[in-house]
């Protein structure tokens, strides 16, 4: 295993996909997938209600996470979690999101260019039971999900690569 410096993640960690990208009107909700957004430097996704939230512009949480908490739960509650329900912008796939430190940069490449991503939170402190809680009876998000601000915008699309500069 290579040695992490801090705001450097080791290589060999370093490249996923954009399995899903998720928007919602409101706050506190989860998020519905979409096949592509519009991501505004400084800001976010253009349509998602966290827009212009500080420095938790962009959300991102790994797909793998959401599967490991499906296999946890029972059938009835597994059926309602999926990319969007934790409220991630992005759910990715074959990136360590849990290597990344803040002060991380992430590119998202496609058809439309790249997009850059600056790692500025890890986790959060939820005050209130989202929707999620009420139907997993916890949420993996307040400790594995990465939060960024936008340094570079595009258009983002599923399947894109993403991958840690």
């Amino acid at each position: 295993m290579t040695a992490v410096g801090p705001g450097k993640a080791a290589a060999t960690r370093a490249a996923g996909t954009v399995v899903s990208i998720n928007i919602s009107r409101k706050k506190g909700q989860a998020k519905t997938p979409v096949a592509q957004a519009v991501v505004i430097a400084g800001e976010g996704l253009r349509e998602d209600a966290h827009r212009g939230f500080g420095h938790r512009q962009v959300s991102l949480l790994m797909l793998e996470k959401i599967e490991e908490q499906k296999g946890r739960l029972g059938e009835g509650a597994a059926t309602a979690i999926g990319p969007g329900a934790y409220a991630e912008n992005l759910t990715t796939r074959g990136l360590d999101l849990g290597s990344l430190r803040v002060g991380d940069e992430l590119a998202v490449r496609g058809g439309s260019g790249t997009i850059r991503l600056k790692v500025s939170q890890i986790g959060k402190e939820c005050h209130t039971r989202c929707a999620i809680f009420k139907i997993a009876g916890e949420c993996i998000m307040p400790g594995l999900g990465i939060f960024c601000e936008v340094l570079e915008g595009g258009t983002i699309r599923t399947g894109d690569r993403i991958e840690i500069v």
